[in-house]
């Protein structure tokens, strides 16, 4: 990857999210140690978060579920053609 590309870098779309997130936070009213406690991710992976975008996955998914928000990852790795793969092994033969 480089510089010039006309996608992404991983590492924008992380400050793209904690940059996102923490207007969410900020728009619920809540302090970093509020919804830490509140959604069981440590303070200190929360404060990483929202500094430089690095977080577990699974906290990521405690955030996510807090905010109302887990089924924006239900597309994630989906396949076009998943409906009609789940129905090829779904069949009695």
């Amino acid at each position: 990857m480089n510089n010039f590309s006309i996608t992404k870098l991983p590492s924008t779309i992380m400050q793209e999210i904690a940059a996102r997130h923490k207007l969410v936070r900020k728009n619920h009213n809540l302090s970093q140690a509020e919804l830490a406690t509140r959604s069981g991710v440590s303070l200190g992976s929360l404060k990483r978060f929202e500094t430089t975008g690095q977080i577990s996955f699974e906290s990521l998914l405690k955030l996510a579920y807090f905010f109302d928000r887990l089924s924006d990852f239900d597309g994630v790795f989906l396949t076009e053609n998943q409906d009609k793969i789940a129905k090829l092994f779904n069949k009695k033969r």
